[in-house]
């Protein structure tokens, strides 16, 4: 099988360099200057699973794509706010067979890709995995977790997740082939969406919140994301809902969103795809009191204040 990973970053370049570590075809769909710096350093990852480094790792850039034919899968790790500029970067890649497994958060990023390549090519997915660059490009794996998740979205796509499940075998990372992808994606979503609204609404981890006694604020946004996934017929399941409260009221966690980094260092954020599209998939309008609406605009607040 022929993969492309669209991203060499800390998720596509965990990933791939997985796979590579592990025989695999894979190549990385990467800008100029990210290709130049796996040319001249490689792929190291320094991971509790095991250190590898891959001196020269297949990185194409966007124009030197086209002659490379159709891929086999083709692994979308791009942040939500790039991915329409990677569609039509890997578009190239992408011929009849081709699968698409995306590993974004939330659901919208779905809409775009079965609008451009149909929906029966996109598998459903989503990754659970603590990653960081170091200075050199390295990635740097935070933790022992290192889950990807995937599965089909119509019964014409078992023969597809088939395949892919046999490419990820023996590499090192935990493929997780799931009956229902899309449930997962919209439990992640709503873990997610409260963890961002917390964290970035509050400039704190959830740790400082708790303790500060704001765990009653992280119940009634968890609950309020849940209503809305309950609503679009995903209702999280109880296990899930009660492993995702604990993991959100420890007070000794030192948990973050991402997207609170991206805020505070005048960055763009996902908070349209996580959290904006969230509240755009409720049965009816958000009260005043809603705590995802309250965090919403208090980002884009501060997106507008920095001229985003």
């Amino acid at each position: 099988m022929r993969i492309l990973v669209v991203g060499a970053g800390g998720i596509g370049g965990y990933y791939g360099g997985r796979l590579l570590e592990a025989g695999r075809d894979a190549s990385f769909l990467v800008r100029p200057r990210r290709a130049a710096k796996l040319a001249a350093n490689g792929l190291a990852i320094r991971s509790p699973s095991g250190d590898a480094h891959l001196p020269a790792p297949d990185a194409l850039t966007a124009d030197a794509l086209a002659g490379r034919g159709p891929f086999d899968l083709v692994i979308v790790t791009c942040k939500a706010y790039d991915l329409p500029g990677a569609i039509e970067d890997f578009a190239p890649a992408v011929g009849p067979g081709t699968v698409i497994l995306p590993t974004l958060n939330g659901m919208r990023h779905l809409d775009a890709l079965d609008a451009r390549f149909g929906r029966d090519a996109v598998l459903g997915g989503l990754c659970l995995i603590s990653t960081r660059l170091d200075d050199d490009g390295g990635i740097v794996h935070l933790s022992d977790v290192h889950r990807l998740t995937f599965g089909a979205r119509s019964p014409a796509q078992a023969e597809a997740v088939r395949r892919v499940a046999e490419a990820f075998e023996g590499a090192k990372f935990e493929p997780v082939p799931s009956d229902d992808a899309t449930l997962a994606m919209w439990e992640k979503w709503a873990f997610l969406a409260t963890l961002a609204g917390i964290t970035c609404l509050m400039r704190a981890a959830i740790g400082d919140v708790v303790k500060a006694g704001g765990a009653d604020l992280v119940h009634a946004l968890l609950d309020e994301c849940r209503a809305i996934a309950e609503a679009n017929g995903r209702a999280p399941r109880p296990a899930f809902l009660e492993m995702s409260r604990t993991r959100l009221t420890d007070p000794s966690s030192t948990l973050t969103a991402s997207m609170l980094d991206d805020l505070e260092r005048g960055g763009p954020t996902e908070a349209d795809h996580i959290l904006g599209d969230l509240l755009r998939r409720a049965p009816a309008a958000p009260p005043p009191t809603s705590l995802l609406r309250a965090a919403f605009t208090a980002i884009r607040a501060q997106e507008h204040r920095a001229g985003r």
